[in-house]
């Protein structure tokens, strides 16, 4: 099949979900632009800041859009090319949308509250703090799988029975890390002088592109030739800084730039499927049981994870982009919006993989990142961009899909900390309270944490991740029916998702948990891998299992008190 008309299928979805499902809901459960938002009332310059509609979409869909759509959808395609397609349409428009919209509507009503302390007031101060565990938790693998990601990606070395050499791409490695650098760098400039000056409309653009265009060239210049272990350290430092800091010093503007690159990189691959409109190569369907990956069930829902539903951007919803809306009429393109657009990136993500897999179905050779942006990287050459500025121009946005990842789920991992110990009185709290609730204390604990999981390694702990986050995703939703329930509003499109999303996720840890036992059993397992992603797993299906107890019981309470 033409990959061409399977991208074309999935945006006419995806734009009629929004037009019309999604503006429903927007109706059904109210917005009103005249209303003042938690940004205008409690404006403090750090977390709380009225931001332009456009901006904070460009930090939502900077944020969620991570290394999730594109790893997960092509790692998915071991079970065909139809049933992922099928999944990221449909989970897209019905789970995920519904939950990210949900999430940072339920948040702007409320005061610009965080998901946990939502659970609190609808749920209880028990769910609250089973929650926020759960979400520090959480934070941790994605922390350690995407920081992973990042540092392979920049690593200029290649291991060889021992023996240390650079890589055949060592030098374009180097550039993307670069760039990374240098984009961090004028992110910072942009941001202090956007506070300063306050630029909109063309000039903000412009002046955005320029300190985009000039991170590239300084990058591409002045390539910078490190290791793995180098690269997860400069992660790290960049993370803590990004948790502590004020949102607009360096993660909105760093968001705002990344929108261009994300742009130009999902334009280069539309205009390549499009001029040169290659055929779907990889299966339509390969069966229900796969080697490397299990059976279909569940694991394509919880491998596909952020093309089509993921906890983790309830989380960005609550945790920043509702202390930064100013108008109650850009919650739709911001939560619901920003969905379909990842849901469509995951889908082109897909396309690239089959027109990069062999004639006779044989899947390209390599990591999902190096697969999708070599691919890319092909198209742009066939526009006469030179095969290194290809190269490095998507080598580094594959990157950014997982930094800008990163440095959000830092800040919220830190928040999670830090509320899951907090009293409303921290004033007269006792000292040990205080000191864990210091945002600098909270961010370290959770970086040393975070890096000891990337050990195990991104490819091992990503089954837990895609596990751990749809489970997120139905927590959430739960707790957007009590929400809904409380306040009058229609909940019936929330239930299917939250009954499937717990079917599925605990499903999936349970097998997890299966295959770990048998490895310690069989004698093979090792502690730094197999060990912490056991501990991990008993974690999440506690954690899980406790707070769906707690908040069903609550909703049947709310119902039968109505």
């Amino acid at each position: 099949m033409n990959t061409l008309v399977i991208v074309l299928i999935a945006a006419v979805c995806l734009i009629a979900a929004y037009a019309l499902y999604g503006r429903w809901l927007a109706k059904k459960w109210g917005i009103d632009p005249k209303a003042k938002t938690p940004a205008v009332l409690h404006n403090d310059g750090q977390d709380y800041v009225p931001t332009d509609g456009w901006t904070v979409f460009a930090h939502q869909f900077s944020s969620i859009a991570g290394a999730g759509p594109v790893t997960g959808a092509i790692q998915a395609a071991a079970f065909g090319w139809l049933p992922v397609l099928l999944w990221i349409i449909l989970g897209g428009i019905f789970f995920g949308a519904v939950t990210d919209f949900g999430a940072l509507y339920a948040s702007v009503k409320n005061d610009g509250k965080s998901m946990g302390l939502l659970i609190e007031k609808y749920i209880g101060k028990a769910g609250r703090k089973l929650f926020l565990g759960f979400c520090w938790l959480f934070c941790l693998i994605v922390i350690a799988a995407f920081a992973d990601m990042v540092a392979d990606t920049f690593n200029a070395y290649v291991v060889t029975d021992g023996v240390q050499t650079l890589a055949e791409n060592a030098t374009v490695n180097g550039a993307a890390g670069s760039i990374s650098l240098f984009f961090i760098l004028f992110a910072v400039v942009f941001g202090v002088v956007q506070h300063k000056v306050h630029f909109t409309g063309w000039k903000e653009v412009v002046f955005g592109l320029v300190c985009t265009v000039l991170a590239f060239v300084f990058g591409m210049n002045f390539p910078v030739i490190l290791g793995k272990d180098m690269w997860v350290y400069i992660a790290f430092i960049y993370i803590f800084l990004a948790a502590v800091l004020p949102m607009w010093f360096v993660m909105q503007p760093r968001d705002y730039m990344s929108t261009f690159m994300f742009v130009g990189m999902i334009a280069g691959a539309v205009l390549g499927l499009l001029f040169a409109h290659p055929s779907m190569n990889l299966p339509a369907f390969t069966g229900f049981q796969n080697e490397s990956l299990g059976t279909l069930f569940p694991i394509l829902f919880v491998t596909v994870a952020c093309g089509a539903v993921s906890g983790f951007h309830s989380l960005v919803s609550s945790g920043t982009s509702s202390k930064t809306i100013s108008n109650e009429k850009d919650m739709l393109k911001v939560g619901y919006g920003a969905m379909v657009l990842e849901s469509l990136l995951a889908v082109i993500a897909l396309c690239v993989a089959g027109a990069a897999a062999g004639a006779d179905g044989t899947a390209a050779v390599g990591t999902p990142f190096q697969i999708f942006s070599s691919g890319v990287a092909g198209f742009l050459e066939m526009f006469g961009i030179p095969v290194y500025v290809a190269q490095s121009f998507m080598t580094m946005c594959v990157s950014a899909l997982a930094f800008t990842t990163l440095d959000s789920v830092a800040r919220i991992g830190r928040m999670s900390f830090q509320e899951l110990f907090s009293v409303d009185d921290m004033e007269h709290a006792e000292g040990w309270r205080k000191v864990l609730c210091n945002k600098y204390f909270a961010t370290i604990i959770t970086l040393v944490f975070g890096y000891i999981l990337t050990q195990v390694g991104y490819s091992n702990i990503w089954p837990l991740f895609g596990s751990a986050n749809q489970l997120l995703s139905a927590l959430v939703l739960i707790t957007l029916c009590v929400f809904l329930k409380v306040t009058g509003r229609t909940l019936k499109t929330l239930v299917p998702p939250f009954v499937i999303m717990l079917i599925v996720t605990f499903s999936a840890l349970v097998q997890r948990f299966i295959s770990l036992v048998k490895a310690f059993s069989a004698g093979t397992g090792v502690f730094m891998v197999e060990g912490l992603q056991l501990i991990v797993a008993v974690l999440l299906m506690i954690l899980g299992v406790t707070i769906v107890v707690t908040s069903g019981k609550e909703l049947i309470k709310k119902k039968a008190a109505n």
